[in-house]
């Protein structure tokens, strides 16, 4: 049974809780700060458990040359790849304003660690989990240190084989129980025949102690719903203000009105999903009363005759009498009083039932 527990203060995940929603808002904040609050007055707005950021420190996660090369396209913030990043960066103090506004809407705050120094900052300013990102699931000296901290941990999985989440699973299990495993596929926007949705599955077999998620890039909801019908306890997905805004993330990402619908959606499927046990359910009584099926006799049956499958049918009747699933069970049985060719078979008449 996967484990049960509090990936945030006072919300348990994983077991029977419902699904944990992040609306993840990256770096579609276009780096103003009030976009970016925004938006996380959205996601509590539609729902969401968690809003979500991006959080870097720049010279950490990038070598020189790779701040330094050139970046002219159409999603460009700079000449250059560090100043269209730090465009879209916000300080630490900035940071603190967020989580400052994000307690005062009543929502969730954290953010994906996008390198060690990240990380530290995040545990500094007390994010009630860390994000993974997929690009740092097989960094496993940043995990260490990250699972390390004792925070709960939501790790993508994007870009990686099994063999890798093997080594993921047991790097992080060996210094922290409290962790999320999330199917991901990383390109944007995802296209359906690459989902995998089965390795949601394929996860729970492989690591039944834990919860398992999924981190959708697709258009629409239908898919990221359908994960949530084969089991999935945390849903991520990208969301936006306007999906024509300058940056990649925007056409994969939900907006207000997708992010309201998938949440809908999401509850919705989780009450449908029932306990698992089949039984006659009290919805169903009227139905079974008006059209569920009785024996009755087929031909007139004599007081004390001794009941023979040839005696007997199966029809809609009035009164309910003995259940269709019973007949073969009077099959032997003794009647004490005489029934008319086509009469309800009740128990009263039936010695022995």
């Amino acid at each position: 049974m996967p484990s049960t527990f509090e990936l945030c203060p006072g919300r348990m995940i994983g077991g029977d809780r419902p699904c944990f929603v992040i609306a993840e808002i990256g770096q579609n904040h276009q780096g103003d700060i009030e976009i970016a609050k925004k938006m996380i007055k959205m996601a509590k707005d539609c729902g969401a458990d968690c809003a979500k950021f991006q959080k870097s420190e720049l010279q950490y996660k990038f070598n020189k040359r790779a701040l330094e090369r050139p970046y002219k396209t159409k999603n460009s913030w700079g000449e250059t790849y560090g100043e269209h990043k730090r465009h879209l960066e916000f300080s630490h103090d900035q940071y603190r304003e967020l989580q400052k506004y994000a307690k005062e809407v009543g929502i969730f705050l954290t953010a994906s660690g996008m390198d060690e120094m990240a990380i530290e900052f995040l545990h500094e300013i007390n994010v009630p989990f860390f994000k993974v990102a997929s690009a740092d699931a097989n960094n496993f000296p940043y995990l260490e240190k990250a699972a390390k901290k004792g925070r709960p941990m939501v790790i993508s999985s994007g870009m990686q084989s099994i063999e890798t989440m093997r080594q993921v699973y047991k790097t992080v299990k060996e210094h922290n129980q409290n962790f999320v495993i999330l199917q991901c596929t990383s390109t944007y926007p995802l296209e359906p025949q690459d989902v995998n949705l089965r390795v949601i599955t394929e996860y729970q077999k492989e690591f039944p102690d834990i919860p398992i998620g999924y981190s959708g890039h697709e258009s629409g909801i239908s898919i990221s719903v359908a994960a949530v019908a084969l089991g999935a306890k945390v849903i991520e997905r990208h969301v936006t203000l306007d999906k024509t805004w300058r940056g990649s993330d925007h056409a994969a990402s939900l907006e207000p009105a997708e992010l309201a619908e998938l949440i809908r959606s999401i509850r919705l499927v989780e009450l449908a999903l029932g306990c698992g046990l089949k039984k006659r359910l009290p919805c169903e009584e009227s139905f079974h009363r008006k059209l569920g099926k009785s024996v009755v006799a087929k031909v007139r049956i004599p007081k004390g005759s001794v009941l023979s499958l040839d005696m007997l049918a199966v029809k809609v009747a009035e009164p309910i009498g003995v259940d269709a699933e019973d007949i073969f069970r009077l099959v032997g049985k003794t009647v004490n009083e005489d029934v008319s060719e086509d009469e309800t078979i009740t128990q009263q008449v039936v010695n022995g039932l």
